[in-house]
């Protein structure tokens, strides 16, 4: 069965169905797929601290609730930062931008807006965000997924790593990012899976900055 020559998808995985054969020229195939699919991205991961004990004890539909209330609060902070929501699973969400200082200021906007939502509201109703951000080469796969080891990374760093409001970044990402933003990091005593160095941003609490500007 030929590939669909219009399906990214399809291309790839035909690709890699062809490194399985005996005689294949797994170098020369490499070479294609990232000639085809690799790209340079700042590839961030958002997760909500707290999941599995507020479900427990308020049960699912709460929980279905805040994911709802952060998509509605925070999907417009994406979209003014020209940010690619690539996936959004349960209280996950994967989200690229095409430069480092782009991303990290998407990131402290997410952060000042959750927070000056959660002034209003009780513990078990406030959006407490997580984020994990790599920087790096990846395949991107059209708008359906993307891989690398920054994007393992950042996944790591944002769903299992970073607590409530903090935004963990790997050793790529921190170059490439360079302190246009972001003047001072911590380092990180945890190494993840395609990030061995990793760092944590500080920055101070504000008000977002689209209320700054109003």
């Amino acid at each position: 069965m030929k590939p669909n020559l219009r399906s990214s998808e399809d291309r790839l995985w035909s690709l890699i169905e062809q490194r399985t054969h005996p005689d294949a020229d797994i170098a020369a195939i490499d070479a294609r797929i990232w000639d085809l699919f690799g790209q340079e991205w700042a590839v961030m991961f958002t997760d909500l601290s707290g999941f599995s004990r507020h479900t427990t004890e308020f049960g699912i539909t709460h929980f279905l609730q805040i994911i709802w209330e952060q998509r509605r609060h925070l999907d417009p902070v994406i979209e003014r930062y020209d940010g690619i929501l690539v996936k959004s699973e349960a209280d996950s969400q994967l989200i690229l931008f095409k430069r480092a200082e782009v991303a990290m200021r998407c990131a402290l906007e997410m952060m000042a807006t959750c927070s000056l939502i959660n002034r209003r509201r009780r513990e078990e109703e406030m959006i407490l965000l997580c984020i994990g951000i790599g920087f790096g080469q990846l395949l991107r796969v059209g708008d359906s997924d993307v891989f690398g080891q920054q994007v393992n990374a950042a996944s790591k760093l944002g769903e299992d790593t970073a607590k409530a409001g903090q935004i963990l970044v790997t050793d790529a990402f921190k170059t490439a990012e360079a302190g246009v933003v972001v003047r001072s990091y911590e380092p990180l005593a945890v190494e993840v899976a395609g990030s061995a160095v990793n760092w944590s941003a500080m920055y101070e609490e504000a008000p977002p900055p689209s209320l700054q500007r109003k």
